[in-house]
């Protein structure tokens, strides 16, 4: 049985421009109308649901707009087609349906494309955060996700996803993200491309995998946003990855997008809230690979630590050291292979000198910088992070010699986060500008590459 219309603005400008009993012919006019966008597949069904209270994307009301203007020959307001304001990009709520996160992934991609959503732009919403977390944890697995399209997509197009992701997994190791071009080429991408798949005909089990695809790309532009210092941008695309994670059936990706939207709140002192944040990210793992669970207990450690829960911090790490001990026989997803003793010892620094364990954290030190070549930045971070905690354990020399060598591992680096952490640094040397060696590591500082004085790295929050 049909459901009744909601939107009665949208059927009556229907009606008035002769559409109303052809919702087909008004769909083929929109993907005309929207042909520059990508291939758009709109159908008689997708107006169905437009009128029973499903949100189409602004890119999408803009062609309506056109649309129904050129058959009436009258000017058209977005506020006639009834659908109500536009959400803030800030608001990042779960979406309820695989339908719903299908649209608000064309949306926001879209804008991204489009340099919609500057980094100016909302704050990160640690409710929302929270909100997301309970959607992912305790809402019902999705029956099934096999879908009827034009495009038919199979395992081989998913497959093709996988290796664009790690193209710009390895950008992003490299360079950093703070470059725009990168983040709105690859939402171009998922623009053109992608979204034509995920309107297009797969099996369930083609589905799954199509979303545990997406959910990757998804996850790897909302890190790059965070990286960039666009927090509630990036804030959007992990919590759609973990729609489309549930969408898969994936509790193991899902914990970890799960785990780095807790990461970005560490970073914007939202410490208790990304505690909570893990926790349902390690809840919901349940039995996982080693390699997993240590990378979720490692981010439990840096939680605690900046909330100044000692213990906790500590029994945390206990855990993520004794899991990674036993990756060799557990290794867990490829996805996951990236963590190393490296990134263990990483957290460790920064949870411990959180504690104002010193000595503790500079042991792990050393550890820290075993990076692989291709960790560019996260070699800049540890450095960074070392020379700070050096400064804060009152040794300035060794916090001047270790600024010094951060301006050679952080040349070419485009990252809102080294950025955090120079500034950072260079306030708590700022103190004892009257050392010669002082002075120096500051002019060391202040001759980094532009790429990372301009950024804003805004901590914005609300």
């Amino acid at each position: 049985m049909a459901r009744p219309v909601t939107n009665s603005a949208f059927e009556g400008l229907l009606r008035a421009a002769g559409y109303g009993n052809a919702h087909a012919a008004f769909a083929r006019q929109l993907n005309h109308t929207g042909r520059n966008e990508g291939a758009w597949r709109y159908d008689a069904a997708s107006v169905y649901w437009w009128l029973r209270g499903r949100r189409p994307g602004d890119h999408v009301q803009a062609a309506m707009i056109e649309t129904l203007a050129r058959k009436l020959g009258r000017s058209v307001a977005a506020t006639e087609l009834g659908f109500g304001s536009v959400d803030s990009i800030g608001m990042c709520a779960y979406p309820a349906s695989v339908d719903g996160a299908i649209d608000t992934a064309e949306q926001v991609w879209t804008r991204l494309a489009k340099n919609l959503s500057p980094c100016a732009v909302g704050v990160f919403d640690s409710g929302k955060a929270l909100e997301a977390a309970l959607g992912w944890r305790y809402d019902l697995p999705d029956k099934t996700v096999s879908r009827s399209g034009r495009q038919q997509v199979t395992s081989t197009d998913v497959q093709s996803l996988y290796a664009l992701a790690e193209h710009f997994t390895d950008l992003d190791r490299r360079h950093g993200s703070s470059s725009p071009r990168t983040r709105a080429v690859m939402a171009d991408f998922l623009v053109r491309q992608v979204a034509p798949m995920l309107r297009g005909t797969y099996t369930h089990a083609v589905g799954r995998e199509l979303m545990r695809a997406v959910a990757t790309l998804s996850g790897q532009l909302a890190f790059m946003s965070y990286d960039a210092g666009e927090h509630a941008i990036a804030q959007h695309h992990v919590t759609l990855g973990l729609r489309l994670a549930k969408a898969a059936d994936d509790r193991l990706f899902g914990a970890h997008l799960l785990a780095n939207l807790a990461t970005q709140a560490v970073f914007l002192g939202h410490a208790r809230e990304a505690a909570r944040l893990v926790e349902a990210a390690i809840d919901g793992a349940g039995r996982a690979p080693a390699a997993v669970l240590a990378r979720l207990h490692a981010t439990a450690a840096t939680a605690y630590g900046q909330s100044g829960e000692r213990r906790a911090c500590q029994l945390a790490l206990v855990k993520a050291e004794r899991a990674l001990g036993q990756t060799g026989t557990d290794p867990g997803p490829s996805w996951v292979g990236y963590f190393t003793p490296a990134h263990l010892a990483g957290a460790a620094l920064r949870c411990l000198g959180d504690l104002h364990l010193y000595t503790q954290a500079l042991r792990h030190g050393p550890e820290a910088l075993i990076l692989s070549s291709r960790n560019t930045r996260t070699r800049a971070l540890h450095t960074a992070l070392i020379a700070m905690t050096h400064a804060r354990a009152g040794d300035t020399d060794a916090a001047c010699d270790w600024a010094s060598k951060l301006g050679q591992h952080a040349a070419g680096v485009q990252s809102a986060r080294v950025q955090q952490r120079v500034r950072e640094l260079t306030r708590a040397l700022g103190a004892q500008q009257a050392s010669p060696q002082v002075n120096e590591a500051l002019h060391a500082l202040a001759a980094l590459p532009a790429a990372i004085q301009s950024e804003t790295g805004a901590r914005q929050v609300r």
